[in-house]
């Protein structure tokens, strides 16, 4: 029998606080999901998207001489099903995680959930404009915010079951990219129909032609970029706040070691928004005190933290493949889920520890954990016995090891506030970004998105590949555990600009007072970049749509279906996309050449799959110079910049406070 292999912690993740923990787990004998992928040996049938089990007569693996299904379903076929599949259900998830926001929201105008209200107006008078939804009366006065708010909440609900027409928000994107969606028969009719149309046509006996169900695809996941994501985005604003930059900080040693933690993990922010006002009550603080805690320390783990970061500055914890590993600290009394990327193996893991997993949500039940349903109209009640309950396990804590690493992070950008920082009141626009990239200080624009994965080393494709681009120049945007990625690396603070990015980058980000890598988000946010990339297009300079713009979307970590519809609504928007890990369309070079060259020819964009960093960023940055040539913008040439600005601010900014002063205006 084989030895079995070791797991070495350094080739598991480049994230040191990571790495400590990994190499405790290995010493303990505590399983986590890295021992787990070390020791599971993926389907190479499945991984190529080859194995189909879509009906009770498979399943039938198609390799080596076999390339038909007992029903005759050719390899282009099973593995063009198989991908679309996984963009239903990854649609699926991100509209729903809207539709519930929606809901909130009615109950909220309605009186039904009276801990929440609309936190952001303007935002509400910007998404009514939207939905065709009067924010006047018959005497032309503003109506009462709770009515507009209702008749809002009841528009989002209504796009989800539209019955004719489509999708309202279509009409936020560039007028020729809506001619494309046209043209090409893909424009979302209602969002929850393209998924069930999608999931229907992958039955067996349905849809038998690659292309035809990739085609549909298409139309799905528009309906969740440009609809359930997007009013997902619109709503978490109006009822929470639109984000603005904060300062905070990232990575596990955000942890108290002599204070009640509780971890917030999931995606939806109607629960963590209220756990988080708990905390700050003054009566549990003190019942916290009265257990020998110091007080209440918050902190996140995935999307849920990127949530309550942007908004409250709540600090993260880390990204999806951390979530154990903060519970092997010992210092976590209460980890608190609701709904995507929560593993199981997560109560095994809090069994050998004081930790309670508490699951909320109504779709997620986990054996092993306690389960308090959440219920809006109930609110913060139910988050104040969250937090009660978590006070409660301070006293059982054991012995903890805090890994003592973190780094200062300044989130918050969403696509109002960018235009804010670029011009003010008075004249906020992102101008100032197409004309930077015109000029050719900003070489182009990257989207780095998506997820963690346990079959690649932790962070390390997010890290070199984002390192090597704001290097050449390139502006980075980023959401989800990407984002969390960057955070950790200490990315996100205006310094790094002087440290790492490109000469031209680096006098735009002074300039600015911005990082050369700006947090956008959560997962479901990529809708802002959506937004951001729309605005360019109509700006000007930049062509007449997404599909011009010297831009590209990465994933180099992705895991996840909801990554799936994330890049398929972003290549039918026009953007190309690169996504690292393993191909799930390897099975078929047809199905791979379709959503490349297939899907270029037909909407602007591309997706391909690419495992090596070093061909990542060599292709990201090919594609930016060929779009820069087409429009005839200024071939790349960082010697230009560098030159302006006060070259000593990078050693003046490693002075004292009173130093730097004392050197920049004499005593």
């Amino acid at each position: 029998m084989a030895k079995k292999k070791e797991l070495i912690p350094e080739e598991a993740s480049c994230d040191p606080a990571a790495i400590s923990l990994i190499g405790y787990a290995c010493d303990v004998g505590i399983n986590t999901s890295f021992e787990r992928a070390k020791d599971i040996t993926p389907c190479p049938i499945g991984a190529g998207g080859l194995c189909c089990r879509n009906c009770a007569m498979g399943p039938c693996r198609l390799v080596g001489k076999t390339d038909r299904g007992v029903c005759g379903a050719t390899r282009e076929t099973v593995v063009a099903r198989n991908f679309v599949r996984g963009v239903a259900t990854g649609s699926a998830a991100h509209s729903d995680h809207g539709r519930d926001l929606a809901y909130t929201l009615l109950e909220a105008a309605e009186g039904h959930a009276p801990d929440y209200g609309v936190r952001d107006p303007y935002k509400l008078m910007e998404v009514a404009g939207y939905l065709n939804v009067d924010t006047k009366d018959e005497d032309g006065e503003r109506r009462p915010i709770n009515e507009i708010a209702r008749d809002v909440a009841l528009a989002a609900i209504g796009e989800f079951g539209r019955v004719r027409g489509e999708l309202l928000y279509l009409k936020r994107a560039p007028q020729k990219r809506q001619q494309i969606w046209h043209e090409q028969g893909i424009s979302p009719r209602s969002i929850d129909r393209e998924i069930v149309d999608l999931l229907h046509r992958t039955h067996i006996g349905n849809d038998q032609d690659a292309e035809h169900l990739l085609q549909e695809a298409l139309r799905c996941s528009l309906g969740d970029g440009w609809g359930g994501s997007m009013l997902a985005t619109d709503i978490s604003d109006i009822l929470f706040g639109t984000p603005a930059p904060v300062l905070t900080q990232a990575n596990l040693g955000v942890l108290s070691d002599d204070e009640v933690n509780i971890i917030i993990h999931g995606h939806e922010p109607t629960l963590s928004e209220m756990v988080v006002a708990a905390a700050l009550d003054p009566e549990l603080i003190e019942y916290a005190k009265s257990k020998g805690a110091k007080g209440i320390n918050l902190a996140g783990i995935c999307c849920t933290a990127n949530e309550t970061l942007m908004r409250d500055g709540i600090p993260l914890a880390g990204n999806f493949l951390q979530q154990e590993l903060a519970i092997l600290t010992g210092a976590v009394e209460a980890m608190v889920v609701d709904v995507q990327c929560i593993m199981q193996g997560l109560v095994p893991v809090a069994d050998k520890y004081h930790t309670e997993l508490i699951t909320t949500s109504p779709k997620v039940k986990i054996t092993g954990a306690t389960h308090i349903q959440f219920d809006e109209s109930r609110a913060m009640e139910i988050a104040r016995e969250i937090v009660r309950r978590a006070i409660d396990h301070y006293p059982e804590r054991g012995e903890t090891r805090i890994p003592d690493i973190s780094n200062p992070m300044v989130p918050g950008f969403s696509h109002e506030y960018i235009d804010y920082a670029l011009g003010g009141f008075y004249r906020g626009s992102l101008r100032p970004l197409n004309d930077a990239i015109m000029a050719g200080r900003i070489r182009g624009v990257v989207a780095n998105i998506g997820c963690n994965n346990a079959r690649i080393p932790h962070d390390s494709l997010h890290n070199y590949v984002v390192t090597e681009l704001i290097k050449h120049d390139v502006l980075v945007v980023e959401t989800g555990c990407g984002a969390i990625a960057s955070a950790k690396l200490g990315y996100m603070t205006p310094e790094t600009a002087f440290e790492i990015a490109g000469p031209g980058l680096r006098e735009v980000c002074e300039t600015v007072g911005i990082p050369p890598v700006l947090h956008m988000g959560s997962c479901v946010d990529n809708s802002r970049i959506l937004t951001v990339l729309s605005q360019m297009a109509t700006e000007g300079g930049l062509g007449e749509d997404i599909a011009d713009i010297p831009a590209v979307g990465l994933a180099p970590e992705w895991m996840s279906e909801k990554a799936l519809s994330i890049a398929t609504y972003c290549v039918a928007s026009g953007a190309y996309v690169i996504m690292g890990g393993r191909n799930p369309v390897s099975g078929s070079e047809e199905v791979t050449r379709l959503i490349s060259e297939g899907w270029e020819e037909k909407v602007g964009g591309r997706l391909e799959f690419v495992e090596e960093g070093e061909e990542i960023v060599r292709r990201t940055l090919a594609h930016i110079d060929k779009k820069r040539a087409a429009l005839g913008l200024p071939e790349y040439d960082p010697s230009q910049w560098g030159k302006s600005g006060d070259g000593r601010m990078p050693e003046l900014l490693d002075l004292p406070f009173e130093e730097r002063i004392e050197a920049i205006y004499g005593s």
